[in-house]
């Protein structure tokens, strides 16, 4: 297979596997977000060191929700912030955390 046919079959993945629903619970979702709000939800937050922008995450994509916190959780994204929180969640917390925050639109 020729490079360009494989990057069509991942991003046909991609956009199947972004319009799967999330099977979580979004009430629970939207109260377990209380701590995500305090950077992720604050118009113009960065972090003091290094500096980056903190990006917004009402209405992203929830397997990319799903996906992210799933490797904060285990290690393969390193943020501190983000694995401390990601480690404290169990996989169905995840699921309705994304479920809530693919349900709501971005401000």
């Amino acid at each position: 297979m020729t490079r360009l046919q494989l990057f069509g079959l991942a991003a046909a993945a991609v956009l199947l596997a972004g319009n799967a629903n999330a099977t979580g619970d979004k009430a629970n979702g939207r109260t377990l977000i209380y701590t995500c709000n305090g950077c992720h939800g604050i118009p113009g937050t960065n972090n003091a060191y290094p500096q980056y922008p903190v990006p917004k995450i009402a209405g992203q994509n929830a397997q990319y929700i799903i996906n992210a916190l799933h490797e904060y959780k285990s290690g393969d994204r390193t943020h501190p912030t983000m694995m401390a929180q990601a480690q404290s969640l169990s996989d169905q917390e995840i699921e309705d955390i994304a479920a809530y925050l693919s349900s709501i639109s971005p401000k």
